[in-house]
Order: C-alpha cells, then structure tokens, then sequence
C-alpha cells in the first residue's frame, strides 16, 4: 500500500470517528430541546414576497420540564424552515413563584438554540411570577426585555403594547399610559399582550371586567390583536369588534377548553403561535410539537 493512500484511509477515520462523536454529543446536549434530526439540515423555505414580519408567541411555559422542552423543540424546527427573530412571551415565565434563579433552568437552556442565533424574547408577567419580589427581578433580567411592568417597542409597521394584568398592577397609571400611547400610535398593526385572557372558553372563562375595560380601547383605536396565555391552552377567536384575541397557554403544560359562540379554534395541545405580518393581513399558524400546523387564520387589516 502507498503512502498516499494509507494517509487517505487514515484520514477517513478520523473523519468517521469524529463525525459519530461530535454526532452524539449534539444529540446527548440537544435530546429534548431540538425534536428535529439533528443530521438532516433543513433548507429556510424562500422569503415570502411582502412579508413585514413574522414572530411568534407562547406562554405559561417556564417549568423546565418535557413538555417545554417539546414546545420548544417545535418552535426550533419552525425557525430552521420560517426564520424569525422576536418570541412574545405571555407571562408566568419561571414556576411556580418566579424565582429568578431558575432562569436557567426554565428559559435559558430551553431556548438556548433560538438565543444563540440572535431571538429575541419580550415578556410580559404573570401571576405565579409576582410571587417573589413582585416580579421585579424579572422586569431587570436582560433576556426579558422589558423596558418596565407595562411597555411598548415597535418592529417594522407593527407596535406591540405589553401589559401587566395581575390584579395588584398599577391600574390607573397602565389604562392612561395605554390610552396615550395608542392615541400616538401611527402603527397600522397594533397588537397587545398580556397574561391573562379577556375572552376565554377555558377553565377560568372570559373577564368581564376586562372585557369592559379594554374592548372599548381596543375598537377606538384600532387594536387588532389580543395575545395572552394564562389558560393551558390554544384558542383563537373571530374577529370580535375589530379585534382577534388569542391565547396561547398550553407552552408547557396543557388542561381542557371548551368553545364558545366567538370560538375559531380552541384545543388542549401543547403548542406556540406564529404570525406572519403583511401590509393587509396577519396570517396565524398554530403549531404543535409534531410540527403539525394545526390552525390557520388571517387577520384583515380594516
């Protein structure tokens, strides 16, 4: 044998021996966290023409357990095939007491794909998360992103509105900065967030506080979007006075919901929202941890 071709075998090897081990080390680090075949690359489907901007939502979600892990396996491989950039995240972020030192635990090594290339997550609070320090460690943690405990931040021709629904919020000065900052909004896509639900089918049901506080905000000026997690699950209703609410709870872990006269869609699976953002309309994908797209709805601009 030459020694040209003992130094090619040699090397091919290597190059197997290497392969198999870096192979099953991303699979042993990535086991739960990416439900794709780590050795089969996924080609980004073609830019849509027109496309403003597309993110995502999911919510209720911090447990650290399998099914965030799946969820966020789902929203990985959804991000190889339809990049995006920004996650609203819908409250109740760390379980069950919001101690800020779980993050890691519950945020950090369940996204870690998604922050290393960049995701940037917007979260607002929820109720298990006031129950430590009344959720300001979470307000100060940089991969929140929250400029305070209510707060706006614009993307392209979107301006997203987060909210603090926990009953002990500061009511008054929220409702007033909400009304101003929406009166000053050029926007033409205005979405909201927050943790708990306005409309709702499942276990807790609708607010109707909420509903007389907020709907007539909304329909003034021109909110078409209501995002909110809260219920453990997925529901996404018809156009109610101009505006579509949408909860997408089930990011972790998941309970019954039932339908109601305004219910699109509604089901218990554990699951994220996508949204992709175009000068007249808002097409919503809801996604499960098979990868499935489950629901498909559009959101016209009027």
């Amino acid at each position: 044998m030459n020694l040209k071709r003992r130094q090619f075998l040699f090397l091919s090897s290597l190059s197997a021996i290497s392969a198999g081990f870096f192979g099953w080390t991303f699979r042993q680090n990535h086991q739960t966290a990416d439900i794709t075949d780590s050795t089969t690359a996924i080609a980004a489907n073609p830019a849509k023409k027109d496309l403003l901007l597309r993110f995502v939502s999911v919510a209720d979600t911090g447990t650290g357990a399998k099914g965030q892990y799946a969820v966020a396996g789902a929203m990985n491989a959804y991000h190889k095939q339809n990049p995006y950039d920004l996650v609203v995240l819908a409250g109740d972020n760390i379980y069950n007491n919001g101690e800020i030192e779980k993050i890691g635990a519950v945020f950090e090594r369940p996204y870690q794909a998604l922050l290393k290339l960049g995701v940037k997550f917007q979260a607002c609070l929820g109720n298990h998360d006031i129950r430590t320090a009344n959720g300001d460690p979470q307000v100060k943690y940089a991969g929140f992103n929250m400029k305070g405990r209510y707060y706006t931040f614009k993307r392209n021709k979107v301006q997203f509105f987060a909210l603090d629904t926990n009953s002990n919020a500061d009511w008054k000065n929220q409702l007033t900065w909400l009304e101003k900052e929406l009166s000053l909004s050029k926007a033409p896509w205005k979405v909201v967030f927050g943790h708990h639900p306005i409309y709702s089918s499942g276990q807790y049901g609708s607010n109707p506080d909420f509903i007389k506080t907020f709907t007539p905000l909304f329909q003034k000026y021109g909110v078409q979007l209501y995002i909110n997690g809260h219920e453990h699950n997925y529901e996404r209703t018809r156009a109610i006075n101009g505006t579509t609410y949408l909860i997408c709870g089930a990011g972790a872990g998941n309970r019954p919901v039932g339908r109601s006269e305004w219910t699109k869609y509604s089901t218990s699976d554990l699951s994220f929202a996508s949204y992709e953002v175009y000068k007249n309309r808002i097409e919503v994908s809801a996604i499960a941890t098979d990868n499935r797209v489950f629901d498909k709805g559009i959101i016209q601009l009027k």
